[in-house]
């Protein structure tokens, strides 16, 4: 084997969370985040990991369910209130939790209910397209990628703007 392999298009496959450069963003008054992708920069391609950092107070995302990606989430620091269909759970260091992929009833959201940042990894499956709801929006979204380099095709819209699979098509009228 050559010494100068690497792993996947990784230099390295160890990396620091302290040492990773974290992007922020925020929305309103419930959202708000620092995160740095994992996976990626230890070479991983089948399985994503990201570092998460949440203010007191806030969540990362909406409420939501993936119908192609299974989700887990590491409890690093901190205290959370995981909302998981029609259960809730408080949660803090150590906790593990599952976010199966499949229909409304395993929609998920992780919220900071403690006095400091709640820091997790969020480790999921990797696929090459997701569809996404948001049960409390009533929105859906669809991507054939996704991440930070997506280049594919993706979409949000509302579940009650449905149309037929042969509507408005030139060259389907009866």
């Amino acid at each position: 084997m050559d010494d100068d392999t690497t792993i996947g298009k990784a230099a390295t496959p160890v990396a620091s969370l302290a040492a990773l450069p974290l992007k922020s963003g925020s929305r309103g008054r419930g959202f708000a985040r620092a995160e740095a992708q994992v996976a990626r920069g230890i070479g991983l391609t089948k399985l994503g990991a990201t570092y998460v950092e949440v203010p007191p107070g806030k969540s990362a995302w909406p409420y939501h369910v993936h119908h192609a990606i299974d989700e887990m989430f590491v409890v690093l620091e901190g205290q959370g209130r995981y909302r998981l269909g029609d259960a809730t759970y408080d949660v803090g260091p150590g906790d593990v939790l599952g976010a199966p992929r499949g229909g409304q009833a395993l929609a998920h959201k992780l919220t900071n209910s403690g006095a400091t940042t709640l820091r997790y990894l969020a480790i999921s499956s990797v696929a090459d397209a997701d569809v996404c709801e948001y049960p409390d929006s009533g929105k859906f979204a669809a991507a054939s990628e996704f991440g930070p380099d997506a280049e594919g095709f993706s979409i949000v819209a509302r579940l009650d703007a449905e149309c037929g699979y042969w509507d408005d098509e030139p060259d389907a009228a009866p």
